[in-house]
């Protein structure tokens, strides 16, 4: 099996260096600048506490000498791929399986059929280009539980987690949706498959919804936020918020701010990856996370005060670092 890997930060290097490593497949990598470098001269490098591994990998900046590929895996940040989607082109053929491995809700989330009239979210994907170059009838969804980064260019270091959650964009498990679990149990993966994706894509962005911004804006770590009696209201209020917006698009979220408070304190002190991408200067994921469910809830007429307020502090702290794009002037 050929497997592209689009994006060779954490997690495209993380879920490249253990395919690769599994034997089971040819594994390529389009990267650029350092990373690019990086990986032609050492191959995939990951680093757990059992050890440090390598595996080679065949990688290049230009999709065209890569070829089409059975699996795409779109690793890139979600600021990336809007710009980044038409180059993927060269990587599709008609049976090629794409698989977006993104923080957030990704630009086909409400483009299936359901309880509503499909729209397209033009948070993320602001001129329907990733639509356009990514066909919806090849993608599946994915959900990543994994804890990784890159201590430099083309090296990951894996600190916890090793779930996938996999299902068909449009619902159900296909045959292809089983094929790509064997392929990622064989290289060491925990697969769990859902007839109902979308549901676990809006779960774990109802928790990411507040915990990242937030984190970003103060520069606290997790258990530091949830310390706060003040911080941890305000977040579960928007959580709020945000699982009536589910219950509107078919996602109906059951578990209770609080509770879910009480299963990250358990995770200790860490860094949320919107708040490492601030420390390192790097563009945050900020559209797909809240900008999509404000965009959601605004769809549908619903009041969203909470995440609202989420969105405007977060977008105005990182237009002031140069890390979201300043809004567009029109006349």
């Amino acid at each position: 099996m050929k497997i592209g890997i689009a994006g060779a930060g954490a997690i495209g290097c993380f879920l490249g260096a253990r395919l690769a490593a599994s034997g089971q497949a040819q594994v390529c990598a389009l990267a650029r600048g350092k990373t690019l470098a990086a990986l032609r001269q050492h191959g995939w490098r990951l680093q757990t506490d059992k050890g440090n591994s390598a595996a080679p990998v065949t990688a290049s900046d230009n999709a065209g000498e890569l070829g089409v590929q059975d699996l795409l895996i779109v690793a890139v940040k979600g600021p990336a791929l809007p710009v980044l989607a038409p180059d993927l082109r060269p990587l599709i053929g008609p049976q090629t399986i794409i698989l977006p491995t993104m923080n957030g809700v990704p630009w086909w989330f409400c483009l299936v059929d359901g309880p509503f009239t499909p729209f397209a979210l033009h948070s993320v994907d602001p001129d329907g280009r990733i639509a356009q170059s990514l066909p919806f009838s090849q993608t599946l969804g994915c959900v990543v539980h994994v804890g990784a980064s890159c201590p430099e260019p083309g090296v990951v270091r894996h600190a916890m987690g090793k779930e996938l959650i996999i299902g068909e964009a449009v619902g159900g498990i296909s045959a292809r949706t089983q094929q790509i679990a064997r392929l990622f149990t064989q290289a060491g993966f925990e697969i769990k498959l859902s007839a109902n994706v979308r549901y676990d894509i809006w779960f774990k962005l109802w928790g990411n919804l507040t915990m990242n911004p937030v984190s970003a804006i103060t520069g606290a770590t997790i258990d530091r936020l949830l310390g706060d009696p003040l911080v941890s209201d305000f977040c579960s209020a928007a959580m709020r918020e945000a699982a009536t917006v589910g219950e509107r698009i078919g996602c109906h979220v059951t578990q209770q701010p609080e509770d879910r408070h009480a299963i990250t304190r358990k995770l200790g002190t860490f860094k949320t990856s919107m708040l490492q991408d601030v420390e390192a200067g790097r563009a945050i994921e900020l559209d797909s996370i809240v900008g999509a469910a404000q965009e959601i809830g605004q769809h549908f007429g619903m009041d969203t005060p909470y995440i609202n307020a989420i969105l405007g502090l977060t977008r105005l702290f990182a237009r002031t670092r140069g890390l979201y794009p300043e809004a567009q002037k029109t006349t």
